[in-house]
């Protein structure tokens, strides 16, 4: 089956960094349909009125400095779980723990990325987009801890660490069988004990009955670890 077509907002206000944005955009998908804007005024009309897969934006518009925040809390608002990837000039040291915490996906900064890497992760958020909306073969959220990506289950980002999430990934991998403690200890890079992987597996089952208070498929098996046994 073909998907379907990606529609992308490239909001953007330098005319040539558009234009390039464009073309690697078209060269990574090229039947995608891409809308430009080229200020935060029509950024916020253009979003409101359409339903988008992906959106690559600047935070400075014109003369003013954060206005790619204001169109980020715009997408939030909306809880479509639109992909935001942060093309700017600020520093990403300083910016990317900044839109992590405002639920963008990712951030480049400008200068310090080629064609390669703006193709790579807008592939990657396109890869994401397309597991959060087709149905699934089971129930189990959509991880990459390796990339460091937002988790999704059920279409919903989970608010899960790093090591959390590179717990359930390995329970995910055994589904259906009895991790033991001690491979789970490979998942934790600092304080291994039970203890202290009990206490992800807790932070793990919260995250996911935020998105389902009735979520029960993680089994504890005394003395050995844990299942997943959701279906």
């Amino acid at each position: 089956m073909t998907p379907p077509t990606l529609r992308i907002a490239v909001v953007e206000d330098d005319p040539p960094t558009s234009d390039q944005l464009v073309r690697w955009l078209r060269a990574a998908q090229p039947q995608a349909q891409i809308d430009t804007y080229f200020d935060r005024d029509g950024a916020e009309a253009g979003l409101q009125r359409e339903r988008y897969d992906l959106v690559t934006l600047d935070l400075e518009l014109g003369r003013e400095r954060h206005a790619g925040i204001a169109l980020i809390n715009l997408l939030n608002k909306r809880g479509q779980g639109t992909p935001v990837l942060v093309v700017s000039a600020m520093p990403a040291a300083v910016y990317r723990s900044i839109m992590k915490a405002l639920d963008a996906w990712d951030y480049l900064q400008k200068t310090q990325f080629d064609e390669a890497e703006f193709i790579d992760t807008v592939l990657a958020l396109v890869r994401q987009t397309r597991q959060s909306t087709a149905p699934a073969s089971d129930d189990a959220p959509t991880l990459d801890p390796l990339w460091q990506r937002t988790p999704l289950w059920r279409g919903q980002k989970l608010n899960l660490p790093l090591t959390a999430q590179r717990i359930l990934a390995t329970l995910l991998e055994h589904r259906g069988e009895v991790v033991a403690y001690e491979t789970l200890f490979d998942a934790v890079k600092s304080g291994r004990s039970r203890d202290n992987v009990r206490k992800h597996i807790a932070t793990i089952r919260d995250a996911l009955r935020e998105v389902d208070p009735a979520f029960d498929g993680i089994e504890s098996v005394p003395m050995r670890g844990f299942r997943w046994s959701a279906r």
